[in-house]
């Protein structure tokens, strides 16, 4: 498999690009032409970054690439001008794997995300957030279609408690009310007593195949469900109880959410009946704004794979269609469920022996699934987290070539985590594209290290390097909601790879920056049959684009996280702008309505901790205020929080995110705290001259806080120390002072 297939589409493309500029955009000038200029334009075409001055959008297509001058003689007179102000302009991100309506759909549902993503660090902040979501306009909404209380994104392996809650915790929340939380991984789930008795698991409900109900000592089920015992009880409640209200809200919230991170395609890549049913509804409303592709699964709901919207061209109706199936092997690495060849590091909770977790089904199932897709020419992609499942795809590919042919495939393997360097020339010969998932590194990859895979394994995750050289097609995958559909984390981690402690997993499986970029543009057009008309930048192609405010080929690479999204633009309309990121914030003094807004913020990110210090205040005028609040609590949590007045003075949180971990030096005043920690410092120099000022200071948030402080004596020497002040108060010298 080569990294770019050239179609005759392309060589088309190519041509008509290098004919002459004036000549080609001459006959199509008219007053709905808007020139990008004055920024870093990528066209992401080629195995080096190729930048160009200007480029020109036309009814919903790029009409011209080239230099600014030439732009101005063929469009000036009427065009548009849109300046970048040095601004990164790149094609418009494509989804290599994710889930857009349950992105929608669980969005609204409590968020128990672990830090940065979410509040979810211990049973107590779990049950705490899962409580306060049920007064909420979402909460109501949700309980009332689904009939259930609903929280998305519990995290075991970063819950203090480092197990899953169970149904004794969860019935804190509820015991009248069937409650339920989803872990992050989304291949399991966690019940109270109620939801045990609406579901009917007991004491003597058999074990389910392709999944576990995980029991107590006396065999009761403790409300933690796997895989299939999980799937089997939730999906039909939800499907029976969606009406159109709520999955058109899905649908408008999956795609509102992609918007925000620079996708102007997005993937549903395991649609259920339900979902394609409101995807149908969207349709006939107009309702997609953006490219949304389902792959129905095969199990469950092959039969919406009909020629409505599974065409041979590829081509969408009002921005959808199905572009093949899904079909789901094993589970989650994270969870524990994932299908191995060796032992888990550690087993989970009541496995002895050597745990390998388990496949969904048996290889003579998974071929049948693969022969059905192969004889109806769809494209199929498979879950396969674990080496053993991702053999068994191999297999059930090699086989249904063998009877059916199918020579343009490009059957996608899902995830890969656990793929072995003996695994990869098998994928090449049978053309299987692998969509990987980096962001493991971040998210896992210190379980993985831990608890999950061992050292030396952990550190081939996703090995996207030695498939890269390899001559494969990648993307790299966010696999929302599992995380959010973070473009810039995505690509952080398949650069970097990094995790959430400062480790770098696995560095000689990185990928460079534009390498990550082709992930996400060029790479995942090929994927997705879509390379003649998106992926890069050039004439012809559809005016897909985002706009970042840094460019992440020029930046030190452990920044581009930091990165943000100004504008996602589909076929030449602004679909996501940052309004509040977007201009005229000014430094403010917390007093009146900053206050307000401040009172506000810390309310609805702890209900027990007070405010210890104020970072910084900044305030924006927009139909109503913005306030942008970076506050530290006296339990050493640091906030970020945009809270939001309208004009009838009502507050609203817009983000929120908490840092906990080592990291993030900020410039702090010099408070009360600063001053102690720099007399502590004084007082273990010896013959130190007296404190004459102090300079400067900056905190961390460890496990307590670090402060880093310089100061000047009364002899007119300055030196520069760091303390740590632990959870109990008390000091200790990290790095003794030394002189400036």
């Amino acid at each position: 498999m080569k990294k770019q297939i050239i179609t005759l589409g392309l060589l088309l493309v190519a041509l008509f690009i290098g004919c002459d500029s004036k000549k080609n955009n001459s006959v199509t000038n008219n007053t709905t032409a808007t020139i990008y200029h004055n920024g870093d334009i990528i066209t992401m075409d080629g195995e080096k970054p190729v930048y160009v001055d200007a480029l020109v959008e036309n009814e919903g297509k790029i009409a011209f690439i080239g230099s600014y001058e030439d732009a101005l003689e063929n469009y000036g007179s009427d065009a548009q001008k849109n300046d970048l102000n040095g601004k990164t302009l790149l094609p418009g991100f494509i989804d290599g794997h994710g889930h857009i309506y349950n992105t929608g759909m669980l969005g609204m549902t409590a968020n128990i995300l672990p830090a940065p993503d979410g509040p979810g660090t211990d049973f107590d902040s779990l049950v705490e957030a899962v409580k306060e979501w049920t007064e909420t306009e979402n909460g109501k909404f949700m309980s009332t279609k689904i009939g259930w209380i609903m929280g998305n994104g519990y995290d075991d392996s970063q819950l203090k408690e480092k197990t899953h809650p169970t149904r004794e915790v969860l019935d804190k929340i509820s015991t009248t009310e069937p409650v339920i939380v989803i872990h992050q991984s989304g291949h399991l789930a966690c019940v109270n007593t109620k939801a045990l008795e609406v579901i009917g698991y007991t004491k003597d409900s058999k074990e389910i195949e392709g999944g576990v109900i995980r029991r107590d000592k006396n065999g009761m089920p403790n409300g933690v469900l796997e895989e299939a015992a999980f799937f089997n009880a939730l999906l039909p409640i939800i499907g029976a109880n969606s009406d159109q209200e709520l999955q058109l809200k899905s649908v408008e919230k999956g795609q509102e959410a992609y918007a925000k991170y620079g996708y102007t395609t997005a993937q549903d890549g395991r649609s259920t009946p339900d979902v394609t049913a409101a995807f149908k509804e969207a349709v006939a409303q107009n309702k997609f704004f953006i490219d949304v592709v389902a792959y129905p699964d095969i199990i469950w709901n092959k039969e919406a794979v009909t020629p409505e919207f599974y065409k041979e061209d590829r081509s969408y109706t009002n921005h959808y269609r199905i572009g093949g199936v899904k079909l789901t092997l094993d589970g989650s690495p994270q969870g524990k469920t994932a299908w191995l060849s060796k032992c888990y590091h550690v087993n989970p909770e009541g496995q002895e022996g050597c745990y390998t977790g388990y496949p969904i089904m048996p290889d003579e199932k998974a071929i049948e699934y693969v022969t059905t897709a192969f004889e109806n020419k769809w494209q199929i992609m498979a879950h396969t987290n674990g080496d053993a499942a991702i053999d068994q795809f191999i297999k059930a590919i090699d086989a249904a070539i063998k009877t059916n042919g199918y020579e343009d495939h490009r059957s996608v393997m899902i995830h890969g985590q656990t793929l072995q360097k003996e695994q990869i020339p098998e994928l090449t010969r049978l053309d299987i594209y692998p969509s990987l998932f980096p962001m493991h590194t971040f998210y896992w990859g210190d379980w993985h290290r831990e608890s999950v895979l061992g050292e030396e394994r952990a550190a081939y995750i996703s090995p996207t390097r030695d498939v890269v050289d390899a001559g494969m097609t990648i993307t790299s995958h966010h696999d929302a909601p599992v995380t959010f559909p973070n473009s810039l984390r995505v690509l952080d981690a398949t650069v970097n790879r990094v995790t959430r402690s400062g480790f770098i997993l696995g560095p000689d499986q990185r990928l460079t920056a534009y390498e990550g970029l082709k992930t996400l543009t060029e790479w995942a057009a090929i994927q997705h049959f879509e390379e003649d008309y998106k992926g890069t930048l050039a004439v012809g192609k559809l005016a897909d684009f985002v706009i970042l405010d840094k460019n992440p080929l020029k930046i030190d690479p452990l920044t581009i996280n930091t990165i943000q999204v100004l504008e996602t633009i589909k076929e030449g309309k602004i679909v996501y702008q940052k309004e509040n990121r977007s201009g005229n914030w000014n430094e403010t003094a917390v007093e009146d309505d900053v206050q307000d807004a401040l009172d506000y913020a810390i309310q609805n990110v702890s209900t027990n901790a007070k405010l210890k210090q104020v970072i910084s205040a900044k305030k924006q005028v927009v139909k109503g205020l913005n306030y942008d609040l970076k506050f530290m609590l006296n339990n050493g949590e640091i906030w970020s929080v945009l809270v939001y007045r309208d004009l009838d003075g009502n507050l609203s949180i817009t983000e929120k995110a908490k840092t906990t971990m080592p990291g993030g030096w900020s410039d702090t005043e010099i408070t009360d705290d600063v001053k102690a920690a720099t007399n502590y410092v004084l007082s273990k120099m010896n013959n130190a001259s007296n404190l004459k000022e102090i300079v400067s200071a900056k905190s961390q948030v460890v496990k307590g806080i670090n402060y880093q402080v310089t100061f000047s004596l009364e002899n007119n020497t300055v030196w520069t120390a760091t303390v740590n002040r632990d959870l109990d108060g008390k000091y200790a010298i990290i790095q003794e002072a030394k002189k400036q």
